[in-house]
């Protein structure tokens, strides 16, 4: 296992870490098992464990908690907040009011003192970026956690974030958590510099393109549209559509590189984000035992230039076949009434 250190903090990390939101209600219910899986990512070198409030309602945090019972010292944790937790007002977002709240909450779920790594899950367009850097240098103080960053933020925003920080002497974020893979590599045009001109860590999530890369899903192949990831978004998996026919031409083309290479589309899955200069760790989100060892066969795969140059060939640098799953979109393209003028106003002329 190789490690890398963490944006700049000084802490040390496995280059692959262990996510969690399998973990749970979600993925894996039984909560024994999830923690054999948990040790077994220990025991095999990952010294970095990501989970999230939100995974499963804060059941993935109580499983990671309960695991690493004993081993808490060991590991390097991150947890991220934002989306809503539970019915009420104010139970979610980036202000100081949810922060304060939601850090508790889950460092009692984690049975520990502190988190290494504490994230805002997404951009807040209703809470000032300086509220939240605000409050977490306050939490950093505090000692309830050891430094903060972001998760699937578009270039702009991690710009602003920096730039406030240093207007208003605040402390900074110090990573990012961006959707990464073989086929989605929109981050190589603007995140992913702009984080190495920070110096910010990168933690990237999503190796397997939402099950793409996983070597289940091939061209000719039938989708089983009643059960997994089909049946819950049979439009990202329908071939007919042509976006999905691109994606389906691309494994093909990446199966064959990895024959070559003489490993599992998986392996070459796993292998590919590491390689590139401002990554510090991928994530893996095993729900069995069994993935958890298919996934870490790709550990000790390096690839070469001419490896990465028939993947350039495949899929070219910065080109995104998919949206990613659960990407942010900005409530300018979101929300229509932000991209047209009042009708009274397009009638007057």
């Amino acid at each position: 296992m190789r490690y890398r250190v963490l944006g700049g903090t000084g802490i040390e990390v496995s280059a692959y870490c262990l996510g969690t939101m399998m973990l749970g209600a979600v993925g894996n219910p039984d909560h024994d098992d999830c923690a054999r899986i948990v040790h077994a990512a220990l025991d095999q070198g990952i010294n970095f464990v990501d989970t999230a409030d939100m995974y499963s309602a804060g059941e993935s945090e109580e499983i990671v908690g309960k695991a690493l019972r004993g081993r808490r010292d060991e590991v390097v944790l991150a947890s991220k907040v934002h989306f809503p937790m539970g019915e009420g007002r104010n139970r979610g977002g980036n202000s100081r009011r949810w922060i304060l709240q939601a850090v508790e909450e889950s460092l009692k779920r984690l049975q520990t003192d502190w988190i290494d790594l504490y994230q805002v899950h997404r951009p807040d367009p209703t809470t000032d970026i300086e509220e939240t850097l605000s409050v977490l240098g306050d939490l950093v103080r505090q000692g309830k956690i050891r430094a903060f960053g972001c998760s699937t933020f578009p270039a702009e925003e991690i710009v602003e974030a920096q730039h406030v920080s240093e207007r208003r002497a605040l402390p900074r974020l110090r990573t990012e958590q961006p959707p990464y893979s073989l086929l989605a590599r929109g981050i190589e045009a603007d995140v992913l510099p702009v984080c190495r001109r920070y110096g910010m860590g990168v933690l990237t999530w999503s190796p397997l393109a939402s099950g793409f890369l996983g070597g289940r899903y091939r061209k000719g192949a039938p989708v089983d549209f009643s059960t997994g990831r089909p049946a819950l978004t049979p439009a990202r998996f329908d071939p007919a559509i042509p976006a999905n026919a691109a994606k389906f031409d691309a494994v093909e083309q990446l199966a064959e590189l990895a024959a070559d290479l003489g490993c599992t589309l998986p392996e070459l899955a796993v292998a590919f984000p590491v390689a590139h200069p401002a990554v510090t760790s991928v994530i893996i989100g095993p729900r069995t035992r069994e993935q958890l060892d298919v996934l870490l066969k790709g550990v000790s795969l390096t690839l070469d230039d001419a490896a990465l140059d028939r993947i350039d060939a495949i899929v070219p640098p910065g080109t995104n076949l998919y949206q990613p799953d659960g990407a942010w979109r900005p409530p300018a393209l979101v929300d229509a009434a932000q991209r047209r003028r009042p009708l009274t106003e397009r009638a007057a002329g």
